[in-house]
């Protein structure tokens, strides 16, 4: 079996890839990196650690890769591909479209067997999204195939993988917990057997509650941390007042999660606190400004901060701690991020009013 992975960065290697190789798959990688690109093709295989005390490791094998600015060898490895995954930064999915319909439509030609295309991005639809961007891209003829056989099931994906500078320019550290559920309703063909891979028929709560929790929560020490001068995420944790504001605010987006889906509420709140103590684990430190960048991304209005206050509002919950975040992000003024300067320059030309009415 063959899977096509786009993005050979460490969560492609160290979640996507680490999964897809013990199901079985021999994987080509597709990086616009050269170096990397060739790294791999020397070495065949990388080694993935778990950010643990006792350092697991394990060996992925069978891979390869391709320079994605090469379209006619990319498009040749999805006509014969089994699946196609993503791990790329959801901004990058329309620049690889045309080329993943380039060899869509080389793989209808070839007979067109059912491929599925999952987008394991940090965004609500991702697939839906590349699905749209591949489209635009088709004739009309290879449209009406693809419908047939050609599957982009969404997909939610949870596993931190730290800031790291290794020796080792393809071992990659990650933390031990991971989740990758897949919209099975939106599969063509046969299921993909991927052990670690939770198929459902309505991806949407899990989506949300990743999004509300994980991404909410990472957010909200990342922000408060940086405005305390604490350079770290496990640093972060260890302050009282940080903590109990995150408990504040998972709180608040737990109840709209429980009063939207029917979460059961005592299951979530010890999921809450799963979270949490992934955040205190000292083996995945990441830096605050890191974990903070994009901060008119994370203050748009469907995501990890506005979304979930609008929402709590609607369902009469006070959005009391997701407010202070929001305000902390509004305050993040890191000057090595694009964004972080945009907004600050907007706060000063137009005042804090106007910048939020804009970002959120």
């Amino acid at each position: 079996m063959l899977a096509v992975h786009y993005g050979a960065g460490n969560i492609g290697r160290g979640f996507i890839g680490q999964l897809l190789h013990q199901a079985g798959y021999e994987i080509c990688f597709v990086d616009v990196n050269q170096e990397l690109v060739e790294e791999i093709n020397n070495r065949k295989e990388y080694t993935v650690v778990l950010a643990a005390e006792e350092k697991t490791a394990f060996t992925v094998t069978s891979v390869r890769a391709v320079n994605g600015k090469d379209e006619d060898a990319v498009a040749r490895e999805i006509a014969k591909a089994d699946l196609v995954t993503t791990a790329i930064g959801p901004n990058i999915l329309k620049f690889i479209a045309p080329v993943i319909a380039k060899g869509i439509s080389l793989r209808l030609q070839q007979g067109g067997a059912p491929l599925n295309v999952i987008a394991c991005e940090n965004m609500i639809g991702g697939s839906s999204a590349l699905r749209s961007f591949v489209y635009a891209a088709l004739s009309d003829a290879d449209k009406e195939q693809a419908d047939k056989v050609i599957g982009f099931p969404d997909a939610a994906v949870d596993r931190i993988v730290p800031l790291q500078k290794n020796d080792d320019k393809l071992l990659v550290t990650v933390e031990p917990f991971y989740e990758w559920v897949v919209n099975q309703s939106q599969i063509v063909g046969a299921v993909p057997a991927i052990d670690g891979v939770t198929y459902v028929d309505d991806l949407k709560p899990f989506i949300e509650r990743k999004l509300f929790t994980v991404n909410t929560g990472h957010a909200t020490v990342a922000y408060l941390g940086y405005l305390q001068g604490l350079p770290s995420i496990d640093q972060a944790m260890k302050n009282p007042d940080i903590v109990a504001t995150t408990q504040k605010v998972l709180h608040e987006t737990g109840a709209v999660l429980v009063a939207k889906y029917g979460f059961d509420r005592e299951k979530h709140e010890a999921y809450i606190n799963k979270i949490l103590k992934r955040f205190t684990n000292p083996y995945i430190s990441d830096e605050v400004t890191r974990v903070g960048r994009s901060p008119v991304r994370k203050l748009s209005p469907a995501d990890r901060l506005v979304s979930p206050a609008t929402q709590a509002a609607a369902y009469e919950i006070e959005p009391i701690g997701l407010a202070t975040v929001i305000a902390a992000a509004l305050l993040f003024d890191c000057q090595e991020d694009p964004e972080a300067v945009e907004v600050q320059g907007f706060i000063r030309d137009k005042g804090i009013e106007k910048a939020i009415e804009h970002y959120t």
